[in-house]
Parts: C-alpha cells; structure tokens; sequence
C-alpha cells in the first residue's frame, strides 16, 4: 500500500491529508464504497464500468479491507467513479444523527447516495475553511429550552429572532442568514421525492436542501431543517409537526402574520395571500397553515382555500419571492484560496467539484 501512496502522491503533486493520522487500508475500502455509493451503483455495476478487468468479488474484497489495489486498478477506479486518485485515501467526514425527511418513493439507493454526496461536499467545504484557518463556532439559544407541542415553538422562535438580531422584516436570503450563524448549507441535485436532511459533524451544524426546490420551498425547508438542529424536542412528541411549525413562525412571527391578516377572517383572498408570499418568502398554503394554526381562521371556512389549491401544489402563477435564496459562501472560499494562491488552482478546483477550465474562466469572471 506504501507503493500505491508514493504513486498517488506523484500523480496528484500535493498532501494526502491535512495534519491528520491516516489508516491507508481502512481509509480506501471505506472511501471506495462512499464513491460508489454517491454514484447510485451496485458493485456490479462498478464493475461493468471500469475500463480494465476487475470483477464485482475482487470489488467486494476491495471494499471490506481484504485485498489491497495497485497503483494502476486505483487510478481506474478513480476514472470511472469521477474522482481524484486521493479521494480514496482521505480520512472521510463522520455524520452525527441524521434526520432524512423524504418521500416513499425514494429509493434506499437513491438516500444513500444522497448522504454520500453530502459527506463528499462537507469533506470539501471543511478542508477549505481549514486552508482558510476559518473558525465559525454555533451557538445554539434554545438549547436549554424543551419543547413538547406546537405551542411552545412561538416563545423559542422569539427568543431565537431576539438573540441573532433578525428583527421582523422578511428575511432576505435564509440560507446566507444561517451561514453567518454558522450552520453549514449545502444544496445538493436531488430527486423531488427528497425533502430535506439535518446532522451535524462534531459540533459544526449541517442543513441538506435540494437546488431543484423553488425559492419559498428552499426557505421553509431549511428552516424545518434548522429546527431539528436548535431545539429540544421531548421523546414522543411530533417533530415533523413541531419544526414545520417552527419554520413557519420564522417566516411569518405571530405579530407580523396578525398585522397582515387581522385577529380573526370569516374569509382570506387569495391575493392577499400571494402579496405575502411574495414579500415574506412564503407560501401561500404556509400562510393558511399559520392562519389556521393561529385562531385567524377556523378550519372550515378554510376549506374552500384548500379544495382551490388541490390542484395546484407547486402554486404556479400564485406569485414568487422577490427577494433571492442561494449560497454563496464556499464558493467564495475556493476563489479566496485560488486569488492568494494559498493552493494550486487545479486544487482549489478541485475543492469546488469543478473542472480546472470551467473553475479558471469563473475565477476570472468573478474577478
């Protein structure tokens, strides 16, 4: 295995890992399986896809530490699971729990390989704030706070707007909100069954979303997300309901949903409810939710909203946020590491999942 270190480390021109002890044989069977894994395939199919001889048994013996892989069958393993050679000899990133909300059609496959893609950009994304020497410490206000039903989440979300300073106008970007607070972001290609994932790696916060969502759905997700991270929820109790409810009132805090809508409706316009959407970053059936949750307006006269709205899930033509929803913050960390050429720009490429000619033109630009 030493042979296969001295040829990876020729090959790639720069350190396996960053100041960390490395078990070379552990390390590539359990990286080797991640790849494969991110990439949705069966040993089999990892096979058929390699350009040389390696059948799905020595795969397998690879994969649970058996036998070791020369230099070459490493390299080609590389090529067809689209990673760099030293992949396989980095220390992977551990997740803390995990909470995978998703729908029953997506496959077990299909949240493996989500979890995977997740630990790949995470391994990234650290390694650039460590080159960085970026430290961003979470501090979690509601940490001593239980929370047992959908009525204790108003106070928490007050005392949460309260001690990171958010006031009560929209929020303008939740996503860059959460990463100034020191929750890592990260949006993923995912299929429309996945609907959101939280954990966390030691005490670094993670938020899963999918780039696919439309804007308000981006919001709400990774406020429910958030909500699994910062509170306290006691065993038994609905967490699903409770963080739903959470992210809501994020959006939309009681005072500021009462100030558009007034204390009690017999009815609400459906132009009322998209003129909200579109400044709070919301959506309407969210809105009625909290309307409904609130006392503003009793689940019956709400009925005629909901029988309307059936058929038109994703609300199309119902308005859009004005305001914008991306990430930007590991982006600009790759460009920092490649502008002060604190690495080389195929590895700052590399970082950011890009290749060297796509990465070097949007340096450029940017600069």
């Amino acid at each position: 295995m030493v042979d296969i270190l001295q040829k990876i480390c020729t090959f790639v021109n720069q350190p396996i890992l960053l100041n960390q002890p490395l078990n070379v044989m552990k390390a590539f069977s359990e990286r080797l399986k991640s790849a494969r894994k991110m990439r949705g395939w069966s040993l089999q199919e990892l096979a058929d896809s390699v350009s040389m001889s390696i059948t799905k048994q020595a795969l397998h013996k690879y994969e649970s530490g058996k036998m070791n892989p020369t230099g070459e069958v490493l390299i080609a393993l590389s090529k067809a699971l689209e990673v760099k050679p030293d992949y396989f000899l980095k220390e992977p990133v551990k997740l803390g729990p995990v909470e995978f909300r998703k729908r029953q059609k997506l496959s077990l496959k299909q949240e493996e390989s989500i979890k995977e893609k997740v630990k790949d950009f995470l391994e990234r994304y650290l390694e650039a704030e460590q080159l960085l020497n970026i430290k961003v410490k979470f501090t979690n206000p509601l940490k001593n706070i239980s929370i047992a039903e959908v009525e204790d989440v108003e106070p928490a979300v007050l005392k949460l707007i309260k001690s990171w300073n958010l006031g009560y106008d929209p929020i303008p970007n939740v996503i860059e909100m959460l990463e100034d607070k020191g929750v890592r972001v990260i949006e993923i290609d995912a299929p429309e069954e996945f609907d959101g994932m939280s954990t966390y790696v030691g005490d670094i916060p993670v938020v899963v979303i999918s780039k696919n969502y439309s804007i308000e759905r981006k919001r709400f997700t990774a406020l429910h997300e958030l909500g699994h991270l910062v509170l306290s929820i006691e065993e038994g109790a609905d967490k699903e309901r409770i963080c739903h409810a959470f992210a809501g009132a994020m959006l939309l805090p009681d005072d500021v949903l009462e100030n558009h809508l007034g204390e009690k409706r017999n009815n609400i316009a459906i132009g009322e409810l998209v003129s909200i959407k579109e400044e709070f970053g919301v959506s309407i059936q969210a809105i009625m939710m909290r309307a409904q949750l609130k006392g503003i307006i009793d689940k019956s006269k709400a009925d005629r909203f909901w029988r309307s709205i059936a058929s038109n899930k994703k609300e199309e033509g119902l308005g859009k946020f004005i305001g914008n929803e991306k990430s930007y913050r590991f982006e600009h960390l790759v460009f920092r590491l490649a502008a002060e050429e604190v690495v080389s720009l195929s590895k700052a490429s590399n970082l950011a999942g890009m290749k060297l000619a796509d990465f070097r033109e949007k340096l450029e630009a940017a600069v």
